[in-house]
């Protein structure tokens, strides 16, 4: 009977996280706003279109003369005020919904919110971890570290592609790179787990502006 290889990703001991990066004092939470908005609208695309009064088929015969009808003049019936007329101010579908936020507000909202993580007991720091690509494996390793959340939030240094096709089926497992974590990401998450090398990673990118 074949065995499935064992994973190594057992729990590590505590660790000292760095405090400039895991645990700065956050006065306010008006700056981690700013950055998960901002996280959102740069992913927003402009796809709601409507047409225009130019732009709307028909209406080119005027509904009735100009005069002696005692009516009030129109020259269309594809009129904005009109049933089926054309839209006045509406979506063109060239909206820009883009928030920009400086690179050094982003690194600080970063801290913000890893130190809020780790203040909350969200973070859980494991072992590099090694599977052939089985979602069974990845699903052992959450289970041997106590990560049954709804939302999982794995940080690793590298994703390969074995990882990568092993979170794939885990719909509560989202599988981030560590210089590519978010303000989203982390607020997001109901269990952060970071390997020792993504930990690393981490304090090395964040932990070298104060």
């Amino acid at each position: 009977m074949a065995t499935t290889p064992k994973t190594a990703a057992k729990a590590a001991p505590k660790t000292d996280l760095s405090p400039a990066v895991f645990g700065v004092e956050v006065a306010n939470h008006q700056l981690l706003k700013l950055a998960y908005e901002a996280y959102l609208a740069n992913g927003r695309v402009a796809t709601a279109t409507t047409k225009t009064r130019g732009e709307v088929s028909g209406g080119g015969k005027k509904p009735w003369r100009q005069k002696g009808t005692g009516r009030a003049r129109f020259g269309s019936t594809r009129n904005p005020i009109w049933r089926k007329g054309g839209i006045v101010f509406g979506p063109s579908g060239e909206e820009n919904y883009t928030i920009k936020i400086s690179k050094q507000s982003k690194l600080v909202a970063l801290r913000q919110a890893l130190s809020l993580a780790n203040e909350a007991g969200k973070i859980s720091v494991i072992e590099p971890i090694t599977t052939t690509g089985k979602t069974k494996e990845l699903v052992g390793v959450l289970a041997d570290n106590n990560l049954t959340a709804r939302r999982i939030l794995l940080v690793v240094d590298e994703k390969t592609p074995e990882l990568v096709r092993a979170s794939r089926n885990l719909e509560n497992v989202e599988l981030v790179r560590s210089t590519y974590l978010t303000v989203y990401h982390i607020l997001n998450a109901d269990k952060i787990a970071m390997t020792r090398p993504a930990v690393a990673a981490v304090e090395a990118w964040l932990g070298g502006e104060k």
